[in-house]
């Protein structure tokens, strides 16, 4: 005969949800000043919960990120993506735009992804192409949208669509950082307005 096995306790939390606030956590103090106890505070679970679910603090860290590239990052990539050829360069100044609302703030976090890479021990060979594999998907996602305001939209560039691709996702990521230091908000928008008049153009 067999055994009947007692099952456990259901979850009392949503992990989806928990997952969004340890990546805050993350976002905010980066991976190695983020401690278990305030993640586990902030998520509102124990140590048990923790490690039942999403594994040790690393694991959380590499789910966090996966987190933030289905929600942030999938939501850029999707703008760029969907932009008709005649509208891209509009697009990117919408997002150079909403750079220049959330990094010219004093309350400004800078991106999860730009604090942790400076944060973090990049000589570990998986993060570190788990950063550079997002990077590169936002950096695409430039290149192939520009791509199409060129040939199909007719639109005049400062650049090849490559060159300005990557110089975009610099920008991102370097005005992210200055942004949370910066007592007012002039740097950063003196090289998002650079970006937005010189590099990119309407027919």
């Amino acid at each position: 005969m067999l055994k009947t096995v007692k099952r456990g306790p259901d979850k009392q939390f949503d992990p989806e949800v928990a997952l969004g606030q340890a990546m805050e956590v993350f976002w905010a103090r980066g991976y190695e000043a983020a401690s278990l106890s305030e993640l586990m505070e902030v998520m509102g679970i124990g140590k048990k919960s923790l490690y039942d679910t999403f594994g040790n603090k690393r694991s959380l860290f590499l789910k966090s990120l996966e987190h933030y590239a289905n929600s942030a990052l999938r939501c850029m990539v999707q703008r760029l993506d969907e932009a008709p050829p005649e509208k891209v360069v509009a697009e990117i100044r919408g997002i150079l735009g909403d750079w220049r609302a959330t990094h010219g703030c004093k309350e400004s976090k800078g991106c999860l992804l730009g604090n942790n890479i400076a944060d973090f021990d990049c000589s570990d060979t998986e993060v570190a192409q788990i950063f550079r594999g997002h990077l590169s998907t936002l950096e695409k996602a430039f290149a192939s949208a520009l791509e199409r305001a060129k040939t199909e939209g007719g639109a005049t560039l400062g650049d090849t669509p490559q060159r300005l691709a990557r110089t975009l996702v610099c920008l991102g990521q370097g005005v992210a950082i200055v942004g949370r230091i910066m007592e007012c908000s002039k740097v950063t928008d003196d090289a998002l307005h650079f970006a937005s008049e010189r590099l990119l153009a309407q027919p």
